[in-house]
């Protein structure tokens, strides 16, 4: 259960809220009495949950413009304008107005406050001493905005005017923004004079705005949003006619308590019951309690932060276990069913042995057998790959003419008996290796051109390397071009003959 104290000019008043329902459970004078049965009723209630507003006469409105800051820099400047305007700065709020663009870009401040905050000051100081929690300390005005949202104004400028039991209550906001508010005291009167006060009222407040060109004097008319009490729509509506300056719309208490969402208030409470309830419901961001005047406040709020957190947190844990739970039991049932499968097999495989040959070897040595005979089979390599690959690579050299090409299987034994040519490449040991040994010659050149015919060779034997899979283990060029070995007379022998010197390149493979 909330709790909302409601000041006036003449008399406190208590109400509890419970889903949207007011009901009124004490009545305090403004008076040292007063806060002395407040002190009586708050005894025993510590921890309870306590919002406060005020409907009072003499809140002042200033408009003011700071530069455009952000953060703790804002704040200060704030404080200080705050400082320079009040006297007493403990209920003081600023509420933005947007920004205006110029030479420089500033922020306008709507500053206001109570010209007398002694009158509320030993109620918070009550709270406090009761260990209460005060939610915040709000104003008729600083709810406005909301109401006339929940009344259905969607933007530009409005009144909204209603009797409240402090009196004639008429606020002005603009674009969803406070701008300005008065409290008019009122008699008892009869509904048709009432509603001419009213209508009175509510074009003299539009004509001092205009003088204060805060309302343009001529435009388009402001709308005017009016809560008749309960029974007098008919002596508003009569009294309420639109003029150039203001469009008047009436609504009853109920239909407006309706649309704020009040399920049920006293019979004496006037409309202040909007905003009491918004003042619960739907508080605005700015409000006038100090943050030391809250801090319980705060306190519980992180409190209950902690909590929703740590319910959070052991409702994940709850989903976790029940995802693994599930997960286990799903696996219990997979490993019942493959113990199923396994025993199924397991008579498989006995009906299927039983039925085999008489041997006279055991069933391990027969299965490391076809195991051996699996590994034999998967290393040994046939000469078709090998000869498609070496085909794709001649179709890019036709000068070149193979005399004969041989493929055979080296096995680690037989390379670790015979030394390794020059320049060829090791196998990895124990690795059985694919070798096409090639042997050709180079045509369409001449013969005497050695240079030529031992470069088109090199090429040759690169083209073959383009796979990572094959590697050049031996070369034997036509003619040694190297600076250890001497120039024989082949070349002569070869132009005589007219043959083309002949080359040998050995490629080998790893078998996988």
């Amino acid at each position: 259960m909330k709790h909302i104290l409601y000041f006036t000019a003449a008399d406190h008043y208590l109400y509890s809220w419970a889903g949207g329902r007011l009901e009124l459970q004490a009545r305090f004078p403004g008076d040292d009495t007063g806060v002395m049965g407040f002190r009586e009723y708050l005894a025993g209630r510590r921890g309870a949950l306590f919002y406060a507003m005020a409907d009072i006469a003499g809140e002042d409105f200033h408009e003011e413009q700071i530069p455009y800051l952000r953060g703790g820099d804002r704040e200060q400047v704030v404080q200080r304008r705050l400082a320079q305007r009040y006297r007493d700065t403990r209920l003081s709020a600023a509420l933005s107005l947007g920004t205006v663009s110029g030479e420089r870009r500033n922020e306008r401040l709507l500053l206001t406050s109570f010209t007398n905050t002694q009158q509320l000051a030993p109620w918070l100081d009550a709270l406090t001493e009761a260990g209460a929690r005060l939610a915040g300390v709000y104003s008729v005005p600083l709810l406005a905005p909301a109401l006339a949202a929940r009344l259905g104004v969607k933007g530009g400028r409005a009144f909204v005017v209603s009797a409240n039991s402090a009196g004639l209550r008429q606020c002005f906001v603009e674009e969803g923004r406070l701008r300005f508010a008065r409290l008019e005291r009122t008699v008892d009167m009869v509904p048709d004079a009432f509603a001419a006060f009213v209508r009175t009222e509510t074009g003299r407040l539009a004509q001092y705005l205009a003088t204060l060109r805060v309302l343009p004097r001529d435009g388009s008319p402001v709308q005017a949003i009016v809560i008749a009490p309960p029974g007098q729509r008919g002596a508003f509506e009569r009294a309420l006619v639109s003029d150039a300056r203001l469009s008047f719309i009436t609504l009853d208490a109920a239909e407006a308590a309706r649309k704020v969402g009040v399920k049920s208030a006293p019979a004496s409470a006037g409309a202040e019951q909007l905003y009491l309830h918004l003042a619960v419901k739907s508080p605005p961001r700015e409000q006038f309690a100090r943050r030391e005047d809250r801090r319980s406040y705060y306190l519980w709020q992180m409190q209950r932060g902690l909590v929703a957190a740590g319910g959070l947190g052991f409702a994940a844990c709850a989903l976790v276990a029940g995802a693994s739970w599930l997960d286990f039991s799903g696996m219990l049932g997979e490993t019942r069913q493959l113990r199923a499968e396994t025993q199924v097999a397991a008579l498989q495989y006995q009906r299927i042995t039983s039925a085999f040959p008489v041997t006279q070897t055991t069933t391990d040595n027969l299965r490391a057998t076809v195991i051996e005979f699996g590994n034999i089979a998967r290393r040994t390599a046939a000469p078709r790959e090998a000869l498609v690959y070496v085909s794709q690579v001649l179709n890019d050299f036709p000068q070149i003419e193979l005399d004969s090409l041989q493929w055979r299987l080296e096995r680690p034994e037989e390379r670790a008996t015979a030394k390794p040519p020059a320049g060829a490449a090791p196998a990895a040991a124990g690795e059985v290796a694919q070798v096409l040994e090639l042997s050709g010659r180079v045509g369409a050149m001449r013969r005497s051109d050695y240079r030529a015919i031992t470069a088109e060779v090199q090429r040759f034997a690169g083209a073959l390397r383009t796979d990572p899979a094959y590697r050049v283990v031996r070369t034997q060029l036509p003619f040694d071009i190297t600076s250890e070995g001497t120039l024989s007379g082949d070349i002569g022998t070869a132009a005589e003959t007219g043959e083309a010197p002949r080359f040998t390149i050995a490629l080998a493979r790893n078998v996988q």
